[in-house]
């Protein structure tokens, strides 16, 4: 069932999201939190796969305060410069707060069955930790997410389940910050971390440079038991 773009908030610009449903229709919802260089082909084939396990997926545009629509690439050194700076104006809070609502508007769809999820990559793995912190998420799931050494102490009071995703050779989550992040989290009783030995930062990002096939296969199917577990 092929997805369409829909709209979230009809402020001016609109906030928008990408929605793709499993082939019976309905299922639980997930709500997709983009990388840096928006809501494009990867996300949207994120979704797709996602739908087709059964989940409602809903990727919102998160960029959309500072220009809508954003689908770039990591392709071209341009694309990478605007990916960053979009990166740097970023506001987490405002977006927070955008998530929150793309929860609450998946929830209320009819397609879906009530309980939602989130999944995000690099800045939205980082939105997802936040998601699991700071929402009404009934589960969320991180990959490689950059900055969340910088925010363990908003997991002092998470009740809901977390997983998270950690590339052993992450370029923008050092070694050091992988150690703060399992000594806070390691008997964390409703977080679970999972290590990928030698793998790069975005190892799960079809046709990025750093792919690896075997590591994503294994990182989606934990991720899909997982959701499949906590959102029925």
């Amino acid at each position: 069932m092929p997805g369409q773009d829909v709209v979230i908030d009809n402020s001016t610009p609109e906030f928008k999201a990408y929605l793709s449903l499993p082939p019976s229709g309905h299922g639980p919802g997930l709500v997709v939190l983009q990388e840096i260089f928006g809501v494009n082909a990867v996300m949207r084939g994120i979704c797709d796969q996602f739908a087709h396990a059964g989940f409602v997926t809903f990727c919102p545009d998160l960029f959309w305060r500072i220009q809508p629509g954003i689908q770039i690439t990591d392709k071209s050194d341009a694309e990478l410069q605007q990916a960053f700076k979009l990166y740097g104006d970023y506001d987490v809070d405002a977006g927070m707060g955008d998530i929150a609502q793309a929860i609450e508007v998946l929830r209320e769809r009819p397609e879906c069955d009530g309980r939602v999820g989130a999944i995000g990559y690099c800045l939205g793995g980082y939105l997802a930790f936040l998601t699991a912190c700071r929402t009404s998420a009934d589960a969320s799931v991180g990959y490689y997410g950059v900055g969340i050494e910088n925010s363990l102490h908003e997991a002092n009071d998470l009740d809901r389940p977390l997983m998270l995703h950690i590339a052993e050779r992450d370029q923008f989550v050092p070694p050091d910050a992988q150690a703060r992040i399992h000594a806070a989290f390691d008997d964390h009783d409703t977080i679970v971390l999972y290590d990928y030995a030698g793998m790069e930062h975005a190892f799960a990002r079809t046709e990025g440079l750093h792919f690896d096939k075997a590591s994503a296969a294994l990182a989606n199917t934990r991720t899909v038991e997982f959701l499949r577990k906590h959102l029925a």
